[in-house]
Order: structure tokens, then sequence, then C-alpha cells
């Protein structure tokens, strides 16, 4: 007997192999890829009981087994569904026809208004080894953090982000948070990540731009006051030792990290 196979079927093959392997991107990033593993075999035994062998109890059981454990991987891994779905959403793939409506001239001058004050900023202050975080949000609303620090609305001005990160400022230890190309706030205090994988070169800056990278979509620049370096930090991923050139594209979002 054939058995037929559409678009359909092809399609829900495709989005099935597109999610599993999302999940597994996120999975591996995360560390917890023997735990995918695991939740992968699981559902393998679970079809091939209830489906294929059609044994009725066996399938009843794992039926309720993977209600309840769907529910329960819910809540330990909350946080990496939700870098999942930010990251989602936030692909540029999905934006696609939002982008044939914008006026691509406009988009690229509103852009150039903060990046290019904000990696000359990047640059004298790595020349003059002065520390700096610099949150630029995307998609993800960041008032939580702003709230963290002193709010104000200001634009981005290339010795205005020198001055807060001046060593005697009052606002220097804390991170600015620049949104809608204008800074919204300084001195904001950011999630620090506890990975082990970070050089212990890394300083407190830079586990807290990570940490900021894995909680939001936001893109995190940090500048080193020991070595006098710039890095970016986003999805979780750092970049270290970036050249202007290299901020720039990334920020316009020519280049990934």
């Amino acid at each position: 007997m054939w058995v037929s196979f559409g678009i359909k079927d092809a399609l829900d093959v495709l989005l099935v192999a597109f999610f599993t392997y999302q999940i597994y991107k996120l999975m591996k990033s995360s560390g917890t890829l023997t735990v995918f593993s695991g939740i992968v075999s699981v559902v393998i035994v679970w079809v091939l009981v209830s489906q294929v062998l059609e044994m009725r109890l066996m399938g009843a059981i794992l039926d309720k087994f993977i209600s309840v454990g769907f529910l329960v991987l819910v809540i330990l891994f909350q946080d990496d569904i939700r870098r999942f779905l930010v990251a989602l959403g936030s692909n540029r793939g999905w934006k696609f026809l939002a982008k044939i409506f914008s006026r691509k001239d406009t988009e690229t001058e509103e852009q150039q208004k903060y990046i290019t004050p904000v990696v000359l900023a990047c640059m004298n202050l790595a020349r003059k080894k002065t520390g700096a975080l610099i949150v630029v949000q995307r998609e993800m609303d960041l008032s939580a953090y702003i709230h963290t620090g002193e709010i104000f609305t200001a634009d981005v001005n290339t010795r205005l982000i020198e001055n807060i990160f001046f060593k005697n400022s009052p606002l220097h230890d804390g991170a600015m948070i620049i949104g809608d190309g204008k800074i919204r706030a300084a001195g904001c205090i950011l999630p620090v990540v506890q990975s082990l994988k970070l050089s212990k070169e890394m300083g407190l800056r830079h586990r807290s731009g990570v940490g900021m990278s894995k909680e939001t979509d936001a893109i995190v620049i940090i500048v080193s006051e020991e070595r006098g370096s710039i890095s970016v930090a986003h999805n979780g991923k750092i970049s270290i030792n970036l050249s202007a050139e290299d901020l720039q594209q990334i920020l316009s979002g020519d280049k990934d990290i």
C-alpha cells in the first residue's frame, strides 16, 4: 500500500526538523545537551510503543509520563525557553516582510546616529584604558534593567559617553543602556553569568555583559580597563579584541558574533 505524501507532510517534517535543531543548539549552548539526548530517547521510545507496536498499557503509562514531563521541563528550563523564544522572535528572517515596507535609507540614517558616536567613544575609552559597559537594546524590553540605574533621556554623544565612564564619575561602575537611538539610563546593574567556560582573565564587566546577553537579545559592548580592548556579547556568546570596523558592523547587523 502506497502512503500519500504531499506538500503539507513535507512542511510538517521541515517544521519538526527546524524546531528540533533550534532546541539542540539551545541545549548545546547552555550545557544541557545530555538532557536533550535523554528527551529525544524518551520520545522515540514513546512513539515506538504507542504508535508502532501499539502497546496500549505501556502506551497509556508513557502518555501520562510525557504530559507531566512536559510541564516539569517547562518549569526547569523556563529561562532557556524564554531565551529561545526571544531569539526566534528577533531572528532577521521573521522581519523580512517588515523590511520590505520600511525605508532602508531612513533606517540606515537612524542607525548611524548612535552607532558612530558609540564606536568613537569605545575606541577613545579603550585607548585610555577606561572601562565601560554599554547595552544596546534590540527587540526585548529592558525596562527592568533601566530602573536599576539613573534614568534619563539624552542623545547619544561621544563626549557624553566618555564623561559617564570617566573614572571619577559616580556612574562609571554601572552599565549604560541605549534604546531607540537614545541613552535611556546609566549606572545600571546587569545579571552576572557564573559560567566556568569564560576565561579567568575576564572580569566582572565581561561576565555581566555575557549574563545580560543570555537574559535578553541586547548587544552588550565591554571595554576592558586592564587590557584596553573591546569585546561584544550577544546571545550568550562573546567576541573579544574587536576593531572599530568590527564593532560598527556588529551594531549595524552586517556581522554576527
